[in-house]
């Protein structure tokens, strides 16, 4: 794709601290082990009169889930000990290779405290999240990073009930972080030990039967799920269909409060009917509001895991896509997977499911992952690592020109999320193209890295973010940071934006490296001037232009001023003074000035 036009689609450094911490200072039909399964044989491949003409042989469905998928019973000796250990691996190892997926199958645990690292997700495995009780807690602190949970990323909880041993569990992550299917007995306190700085973050289908205190974090997005209370906000706090929500009233404070959520979807997880794992396929929602398993047994399919090719890396793409062609699913194991082609999604209703932030890398320019334009794609729960040499596109939804309407069965992207650099140099012009109509984008975090290994403004070059050809495209918690040019690009029509968060890229070298024509810079989220309806909610942007403090933004956010384009509740900010914002969106709203950091705000466009 050409790196001027991110609307035309193919066929086919800094040091570790950076604005973060300058703010802060996988069913066989039996299990051999416990919690693994037996691996199914391969079917036999006849004979063949010739060489030539051999028949393929079959891949099997089901089998292990691997080394780093470590599952626990109420009976497993040594759990703590075991969670420890794991956490002194991951606890710092922000672009290291290790992978864990921490399963607990139904009953009760108790004295425990898993606290988790990076690349580390934990998850109950019945099918409410009162199937497994932890009397105790699942804890995410920033004592790594001299109490700055600013860095705290690529962790999650899915599926669990915690009794915290004293009243409150604390979950101090920034993006790409998920707290979903959980459910709290107690607090919920979403700051780090000391209160230091936090940038999260992500909470769906859960129910905290005390208060939320978020305290020190900048921005949250909390989607069908129930609280007890929710205390204080510092920039952006965005509900949607969530029971006990506060009321509507940015920007003082600033919660941005939808009753319901138009469309949702859960995310597919794993669980054990009996003995056999099954993965199960929660039904859409339309008009959603509070938890799907509140009232009982939640409501949708399920599919052995025979159904699913179980995927170790070190698997080539090849392989992976036979797998597919053949009619099985995927489930990719915790690790990294080198792909020297895309991975061809194009049955409707498959199913592509990681553990434990299973990362792709693709190799030598290629795209990772294609969906085709069919109805129920399931992609949910991996890292997409751009390789060094530069991909055009890394996910496309759909090819380009897809015009299917999938309205009555869309294709979800649940916490896929994307990086440009960080553990190494990395290229991508366009990260994530959504051309299906009808998709849904619950929770995502596409960041070009601002930190780690091969960062600079072009040796990690990403000219844009996420791009939305589609129409009627739903995006519910959007994160996009850092981008060269837009972090993101809507040309579809019939968008709409429940919460976004975003940074522009801190190393931009002087003025000219980011202006856009005649525009002080490329806005953080740009609506196409042909767009005739587009809606928004609950959408931030912040500088922070490190390298050049004198970089002027116009603006953060950029529509066509026709009457169906309509945003409520955005905010623009200057952090600690680098760089500034002389508008909101296009030449409305005030400009941030100074060091203050205080956010400009709009509360109604136009």
């Amino acid at each position: 794709m050409p790196s001027s036009s991110p609307t035309s689609q193919p066929s086919s450094g800094r040091s570790p601290l950076g604005r973060r911490s300058v703010l802060g200072a996988m069913a066989a039909v039996a299990a051999t082990a416990p919690g693994l399964l037996a691996a199914s044989s391969a079917a036999s491949a006849a004979p063949a009169a010739t060489p030539s003409k051999r028949r393929v042989r079959a891949l099997a469905g089901g089998g292990d889930l691997g080394p780093n998928v470590i599952v626990f019973d109420p009976s497993t000796s040594g759990i703590q000990a075991r969670l420890d250990e794991i956490f002194a691996q991951q606890e710092t190892a922000q672009f290291g290779d290790g992978r864990y997926a921490l399963l607990f199958k139904p009953g009760t645990y108790s004295g425990l405290n898993a606290q988790l690292g990076f690349y580390t997700s934990i998850a109950g495995l019945g099918l409410s999240p009162d199937d497994t009780t932890i009397n105790g807690d699942v804890t995410v602190d920033a004592g790594w990073f001299d109490g700055n949970a600013t860095q705290n990323f690529w962790r999650s909880a899915e599926n669990l009930a915690l009794s915290p041993v004293s009243g409150t569990n604390r979950w101090a992550v920034a993006q790409a972080a998920p707290f979903r299917r959980m459910h709290v007995k107690g607090d919920l306190n979403l700051a780090p030990d000391g209160y230091g700085w936090a940038s999260g973050g992500y909470i769906a289908d859960s129910r905290i039967d005390g208060t939320v205190g978020p305290y020190s974090q900048q921005q949250w997005y909390t989607r069908d799920s129930s609280v007890g209370g929710w205390t204080n906000a510092v920039w952006n706090m965005v509900f949607s269909g969530v029971e006990g929500a506060p009321a509507g009233s940015f920007p003082d404070p600033p919660y941005t409060t939808l009753d319901t959520t138009p469309v949702s979807r859960e995310k597919p997880f794993l669980y054990l009917d009996g003995d056999a794992y099954r993965v199960f396929l929660p039904e859409k929602r339309t008009d959603a509001r509070g938890t799907t398993w509140g009232s009982g047994t939640p409501r949708g399919t399920s599919l052995p895991l025979t159904d699913f090719y179980v995927a170790q890396p070190g698997v080539t793409a090849a392989t992976l896509n036979a797998a597919l062609e053949q009619g099985l699913h995927l489930l990719l194991t915790p690790g990294v997977y080198h792909l020297d082609a895309a991975v061809e999604v194009n049955r409707a209703g498959t199913v592509v499911l990681g553990l434990g932030y299973a990362t792709l890398v693709p190799e030598g320019g290629v795209t990772a992952l294609r969906v085709a334009d069919v109805d129920g794609v399931r992609l949910a729960g991996f890292l997409i690592d751009a390789g060094s040499v530069n991909s055009a596109t890394l996910l496309e939804v759909g090819p380009t020109g897809a015009s299917a309407d999938h309205s009555a069965d869309p294709t979800t992207v649940q916490d896929v999320f994307v990086r440009i650099g960080g553990a190494g140099a990395g290229k991508a012009t366009t990260s994530m193209v959504i051309n299906s109509r009808h998709t849904i984008v619950d929770h995502t975090w596409v960041w070009r890295a601002d930190h780690g290994t091969g960062v600079g403004w072009e040796t990690n070059r990403a000219d844009y973010g996420v791009v939305v050809n589609g129409d009627d495209v739903l995006a519910t918690g959007l994160f996009v940071e850092h981008f060269n040019k837009y972090d993101v690009q809507w040309n579809g029509e019939r968008g709409r934006t429940i919460f976004f968060q975003n940074e522009k890229a801190y190393d931009a070298p002087d003025q000219a490296a980011v202006q856009n024509g005649s525009v002080k810079g490329y806005a953080a989220y740009k609506v196409a001037d042909s767009v005739t309806t587009h809606e928004g909610w609950g959408l931030g942007s912040y500088c922070y232009y490190n390298v050049d403090p004198t970089i002027v933004q116009h603006h953060g956010f950029a529509a066509p001023g026709a009457s169906g384009v309509k945003f409520h509740n955005l905010l623009v900010v200057s952090l600690s003074g680098n760089g500034q914002y002389e508008r909101v969106i296009n030449d409305t709203g005030s400009p941030t000035s100074g060091t203050t950091t205080v956010p400009s705000t709009v509360v109604s466009y136009p």
